[in-house]
């Protein structure tokens, strides 16, 4: 059996990937300041508006904040007071200009003390008083969708490393990065913009959509793979991070004949296939090439497009040539 040689420009190679969060639209909660978790105000799921509540916190790194503004307000108040007193004596002769400027100086310290505290309290809510609950807040509006926080766990403000869970995740879990490892050969013909189709085990008759958007600058040195970055729309939220994906993309290749690896012998470290000249005569030929998966071959010389390669027996032709030469 002999099928016809068709040439070809592109491929459709497949690649294995995992679904990721969009970091372009996702943030990891950490505390800034170290404390208790006392209440949780955001469930799994939940979707928040960016300043909404996620916890409460009994915190003395907020207390002292809170403290701080508090005790720079009073001793803002005493210097004013003290320089309307320095001006009223300064005016009427009882006190030297001197004094008067010290009053200024004071004043003026005291003042820019309490713009300082109070902007770091503010950063991290201020609150009334100094009661040391401390509200975790939505950066970014989003859905929940992970919370690592429970009651009563002590929560630091150093925990934000690589590696440790945050409390809280947000994220737009309708659209999802998607991460493919790609061998270094089929490196030449991918880049961003391309669009490729992608399945998962779960969900076989399904095939989702997206488009590469950045690919990567260095090879893993272990894998001798490059990390491919694209993305696709999960407006159903049928997919779901972390998934194990397989996704098909068409990328653009050197004029190749594409040959089924069954036409094709391998005598050393030659590739022979063939081509079958009609009538009952067959030759033997030499073909470049390289496997190029799916059971196929990538064949850049030996074969014309037109000719019949012989797909079904030819070990058997094999075997009659070295019968013929003996």
């Amino acid at each position: 059996v002999a099928a016809p040689v068709t040439l070809r420009q592109s491929e459709q190679i497949r690649l294995n990937g995992r679904l990721v969060w969009d970091e372009a639209r996702t943030v990891r909660v950490f505390s800034p300041l170290g404390g208790r978790v006392v209440r949780l105000l955001a469930e799994p799921g939940a979707r928040v508006k960016a300043g909404d509540p996620l916890a409460v916190l009994s915190s003395p790194d907020f207390g002292q904040a809170q403290a701080e503004f508090a005790r720079a307000r009073a001793d803002n108040a005493l210097a004013e007071k003290a320089l309307g007193r320095a001006r009223e004596l300064h005016d009427r002769g009882i006190i030297a200009t001197k004094d008067l400027q010290q009053a200024e100086a004071d004043a003026a310290r005291a003042a820019a003390e309490r713009e300082r505290t109070r902007a770091r309290a503010r950063l991290f809510g201020e609150g009334t008083g100094v009661d040391q609950q401390f509200v975790l807040r939505a950066p970014i509006p989003g859905v929940v969708v992970e919370r690592n926080a429970n009651p009563g766990q002590e929560l630091r403000a150093d925990q934000a490393q690589p590696g440790t869970a945050a409390p809280f995740v947000i994220s737009d879990p309708t659209r999802l990065w998607v991460h493919l490892d790609v061998p270094e050969t089929h490196l030449a013909g991918i880049q961003a913009g391309m669009a490729f189709a992608v399945r998962v085990t779960s969900m076989p008759e399904a095939e989702f959509r997206g488009r590469i958007e950045h690919v990567g600058d260095f090879l893993d040195p272990a894998t001798r793979t490059a990390r491919v970055r694209g993305s696709l729309a999960n407006d159903d939220r049928r997919l779901k991070a972390e998934m194990f994906v397989a996704a098909d993309l068409e990328v653009p290749r050197p004029e190749y004949a594409r040959l089924p690896a069954a036409a094709v012998l391998l005598i050393g470290d030659t590739r022979y296939v063939f081509v079958d000249l009609g009538g009952g005569r067959f030759e033997r030929r030499r073909i470049d090439g390289e496997e190029s998966g799916f059971g196929t071959l990538r064949a850049w010389k030996g074969v014309a497009a037109g000719e019949r390669v012989v797909v079904e027996g030819p070990l058997l032709l094999q075997q009659i040539l070295n019968t013929t030469v003996k």
